[in-house]
C-alpha cells in the first residue's frame, strides 16, 4: 500500500510547520488551465495545530506519494463544522485569483500588442511577486509562443481603475487563438516546497502510445458515454460587451453534414474582437462532437502506473460493458487522488475530453 505524507510550511519564509499532517479523507488533483484543488479533514483533537501550522492564506500544503512529490498549493479554508475539521487548499495558479493589478498594464509591463501570450503570463507572475509581500517562489517556464495578444487598434492593457484580477490575465491569455496552455507541479528547491506554472505550446502533453486505459485491465469503473444533443451545436454566436448596434459579435460556424444548431454565448465583459472570436471558436469545438467519456476510475497497474500520465496528454480508451462501447483517444483535462483509507483502496479519477475536440496552434 502506497504511503502518504503531507506537510505544510510558511508561504514566504518557506519555514517547515507541519511535518507529516494526520489528515484523512484526503482528494487532490490537477487540471488544464486551471489551479489545482485538496480537500482534506483534520481529527477535531488536532485542532491546536490551527492556527499556527494551517494559517489559511499563509500556509503551503504539500502532498507526497511513497516520497514523491505529486501537489502543492495554498490553504485557503481551514475552520471547523460540528465534529469535523475540513480543510480547502487550491494549487499555485489560485493565488492570482486573489491579487490585482493597482499600477495599471502590470507596472509599465503593458499594454501589449501582438505580445507572446506566453510572455504577458509571465509578466503577470512577475508582477504579482514583485510587490511586498508577495513572492510565492513560483516560477514560470520559458516556453514561447506564436500567437498574438493585442493589436495597435485594441492593445491588451489592465487598466489601474479597474484593479483587474490578475487570474484573469492568465485566463484571458490562455483564451488567445492559438494560445498557450498551463497547469502547475511543485518542486523541492532547496528544501522548500516551489510551485511551477508548466506553459505548453501548441500544447501540454503529448499523445501517448506507451500507455493507455480499458476495460477488464486497469479501469475499475467508468460514468457511461454521454450522447447529449441538447449541449451540441455547430453554430456559435458570441456576444460582449456593449449594446445595441454597437455590442460585439462574433460567429464560428462549421458545416458537418447533420441539422444545423446554434448556441450562444454570453460574454458580457468580453471588449476584444479577437478574444471574443477566439472563445466562439473554442465554444464551436466543444459542442460539435457527440459521444463522450468524461471520467474513468482507474488503479495502479503496469499499463499506466501512477505519476506515468501529464496533464495534457493524449490516451488510448477501451471502454467494453453494459452501457459503454468506446474505443478512441482521449485527452487527460485533469485527475485526482483519493489516498487509501481504512478498508477503502487508492482510487484515482481521470477526467478526460475527446481528443478531437482540441486545435492547436502551428
Amino acid at each position: 500500500m502506497p504511503a502518504y505524507r503531507y506537510q505544510t510550511r510558511h508561504a514566504l519564509t518557506g519555514d517547515l510547520l507541519a511535518a507529516d499532517l494526520p489528515l484523512s479523507d484526503v482528494e487532490f488533483g490537477l487540471a488544464l488551465n486551471a489551479a489545482g484543488d485538496l480537500s482534506a479533514t483534520l481529527a477535531p483533537h488536532f485542532a491546536h495545530l490551527l492556527p499556527a501550522q494551517l494559517d489559511p492564506g499563509n500556509t503551503v500544503l504539500t502532498a507526497e506519494r511513497d516520497r514523491t512529490l505529486l501537489w502543492g498549493g495554498l490553504i485557503w479554508r481551514a475552520e471547523p463544522q460540528g465534529g469535523s475539521y475540513p480543510i480547502e487548499a487550491a494549487g499555485w495558479g489560485s493565488y492570482l485569483h486573489r491579487r490585482h493589478d493597482v499600477h495599471g498594464n502590470l507596472a509599465g509591463r503593458g499594454p501589449y500588442t501582438y505580445a507572446d501570450p506566453c510572455q504577458v503570463i509571465r509578466d503577470t507572475w512577475a508582477y504579482a511577486q514583485s510587490q511586498p509581500d508577495g513572492d510565492l517562489g513560483v516560477t514560470v517556464d520559458t516556453t514561447t509562443s506564436k500567437a498574438k495578444a493585442g493589436t495597435p487598434a485594441e492593445p491588451y492593457r489592465t487598466d489601474w481603475w479597474e484593479a483587474p484580477v490578475l487570474g484573469q490575465v492568465v485566463d484571458d491569455m490562455t483564451a488567445t487563438e492559438g494560445g498557450p496552455e498551463w497547469t502547475e507541479a511543485t518542486d523541492w528547491s532547496e528544501g522548500r516546497a516551489v510551485g511551477r506554472i508548466r506553459l505548453g505550446w501548441p500544447r501540454l502533453g503529448a499523445r501517448r502510445t506507451d500507455i493507455g486505459f480499458a476495460s477488464g485491465i486497469n479501469v475499475a469503473t467508468t460514468v457511461p458515454v454521454t450522447y447529449d444533443a441538447d449541449a451540441s451545436a455547430q453554430v456559435v454566436i458570441a456576444l460582449g460587451a456593449g449594446e445595441g448596434r454597437s455590442r460585439r459579435r462574433a460567429v464560428d460556424a462549421i458545416r458537418n453534414g447533420r441539422l444545423r444548431l446554434e448556441h450562444v454565448l454570453e460574454a458580457l465583459a468580453e471588449k476584444s474582437n479577437d478574444l471574443l472570436a477566439a472563445r466562439a471558436r473554442t465554444e464551436r469545438i466543444a459542442r460539435q462532437i457527440l459521444g463522450e467519456v468524461t471520467e474513468i476510475q482507474v488503479i495502479d497497474h503496469p499499463a499506466a502506473p501512477i505519476g506515468s500520465w501529464q496533464i495534457g496528454d493524449d490516451v488510448r480508451v477501451s471502454l467494453h460493458d453494459q452501457w459503454s462501447d468506446f474505443d478512441g483517444w482521449c485527452r487527460i483535462t485533469g485527475w485526482t487522488i483519493r489516498p487509501p483509507q481504512g478498508d477503502a483502496p487508492e482510487r484515482v479519477t481521470l477526467q478526460l475530453a475527446r481528443a478531437d475536440r482540441f486545435t492547436y496552434g502551428s
